[in-house]
């Protein structure tokens, strides 16, 4: 891919992602057509690339899931009022956010009708309908659909809209144990998402009290880190709620002693954000970069025309390229378009991420090879027409593994362990994902958020992983002296 970019093209960005991050990822994501912006602030047109995108997400997900017996649904996007104050400490979570329909027409409505932000409160009075005995155990449910959140603030395109695309799962059991099984069932799968898919490695772990999705009692989550702005972002999660909302919602059932008793629940869900996850990691000054699983187009092939030749050669070649290509399966693409000079190609498949580039010209067909041009890093290889289908295939392989590597050693140069107060400060100052050890006091974590509150944010528990360093004995809180009970990842947050 050419380094030159035609500046007539418009295909240049204005913003660095190292200088002035927040207006890059803007740029980028309109400029390589995954979103549009809408009328409504905070609203955006997904385009068909990043639906796509989206679309893969699906494909995956929904297969393992239903291996777990996970059924699929639909429920109306609208919720009774009443419902929605059932389980306070939800309302309360979400209180500030809710869009309220109240007139048809010019009538005013008798009842008020949320518009769904999330589904507990319009599923669970059916599932105290449904479920009875414990043979109507467990019940899984999941449904793919939009959620409106009316955020306050400013929005941010894919990252935090006013109305997204997700999965929501609700799910009952009777046991607490099997509940418990199922949410780190899910939570592998997010990580899966995260990783396999998007080249994005994430931690697994457990969200603090005051970062609980209101109403549970406990999230799980998995969570990125974007190195450029120095910040942790929750990628997707599962909430373990208990049996609260079957109190509510009295979600009874006869157990096998005939006994009445409340089921146990769980919900969990990960939305379009994941997207904009993948563009703030993986993103460059030329635009979007790919992972291969997930881009609509892996391989796009270029003519090289020679002026006073005939390309018909070249056409023909690079026809045959794309026809191999796609017999096995590899998504490939042809550039025939005469009316755009090379430049102009180069810095638009550039910015739209595509993994490969294929250029055939006449020296390539002489020699009966193509050259191939990496999105990730750059690099140029010549493959033998013979060989190009296979090599393609290893090539993609590649890139998507050197993706994440490269994402992982990037975030993992971020880490930073401490032990004290000022190595805190410290490591915040240089936008680090700080490890420390913590006394696991809710009322501590508010003190360390109005302690580093400033223009950019309070530093907050991103979270605690599962995968707990050994924390020697003797060992105290960096924020409280108090002795410490684990160690959690800090640090600032979208």
């Amino acid at each position: 891919m050419n380094n030159k970019v035609d500046i007539e093209t418009g295909l240049r960005l204005i913003n660095r992602k190292d200088e002035n991050f927040e207006e890059w990822y803007s740029e980028v994501v309109a400029s390589a057509e995954l979103i549009e912006h809408y009328d409504i602030s905070g609203l955006y047109i997904l385009r068909p690339s990043a639906v796509e995108i989206w679309e893969t997400l699906q494909a995956f997900f929904n297969p393992e899931i239903k291996k777990m017996n996970v059924e699929s649904c639909y429920f109306p996007m609208f919720v009774l009022e009443c419902h929605l104050k059932k389980e306070k400490a939800h309302y309360d979570g979400f209180k500030p956010e809710v869009a309220w329909v109240t007139k048809s027409g010019q009538s005013d409505l008798e009842t008020h009708l949320a518009v769904r932000l999330s589904s507990e409160a319009i599923i669970y009075p059916y599932y105290s309908k449904w479920i009875r005995g414990h043979r109507d155990l467990p019940l899984k449910l999941n449904q793919w659909c939009n959620a409106v959140r009316w955020v306050v603030g400013d929005p941010i395109p894919l990252i935090r809209s006013r109305e997204f695309l997700w999965q929501e799962g609700h799910s009952a059991f009777a046991s607490e144990e099997e509940a418990d099984a199922e949410a780190l069932e899910i939570l592998e799968l997010y990580r899966r998402i995260y990783e396999e898919y998007l080249a994005v490695p994430v931690i697994k772990g457990t969200k603090s009290v005051g970062d609980t999705c209101g109403g549970a009692i406990f999230t799980n989550a998995v969570e990125a880190f974007i190195p450029n702005i120095g910040r942790g972002i929750q990628g997707a999660a599962t909430h373990c709620l208990g049996q609260k909302f079957a109190e509510k919602f009295e979600i009874n059932f006869e157990d096998k002693k005939v006994e009445k008793t409340m089921v146990w629940q769980n919900s969990w869900g990960f939305s379009t954000r994941t997207i904009g996850v993948m563009v703030m990691v993986h993103g460059d000054d030329k635009g979007l970069v790919l992972p291969p699983k997930v881009a609509s187009t892996q391989v796009i092939v270029i003519p090289v025309p020679y002026k006073n030749v005939d390309c018909e050669g070249i056409n023909d070649a690079c026809k045959a390229a794309v026809k191999m290509l796609r017999e096995e399966k590899i998504r490939a693409e042809l550039d025939s378009r005469d009316n755009y000079s090379l430049e102009r190609k180069y810095s638009e498949w550039e910015m739209k991420g595509v993994p490969l580039m294929v250029e055939i010209g006449l020296k390539g067909l002489g020699n009966k090879q193509v050259c191939v041009v990496r999105r990730d890093n750059g690099a140029k290889i010549d493959i033998a027409n013979a060989d190009l289908v296979e090599e393609i295939k290893k090539l993609l392989n590649n890139v998507q593994q050197n993706m994440l590597d490269v994402a992982k050693q990037k975030r993992d140069e971020c880490i930073q362990v401490i032990h004290t107060w000022d190595e805190f400060v410290e490591a915040l100052n240089q936008r680090k994902m700080i490890l420390g050890p913590w006394c696991d006091e809710k009322v501590v974590e508010l003190d360390v958020k109005q302690w580093t509150e400033n223009e950019m944010g309070a530093a907050k528990i991103l979270c605690s992983p599962f995968d707990q360093p050994e924390l020697p004995e003797g060992t105290k809180c960096f924020a409280s002296g108090k002795p410490a009970k684990k160690w959690s990842y800090w640090g600032r947050s979208y």
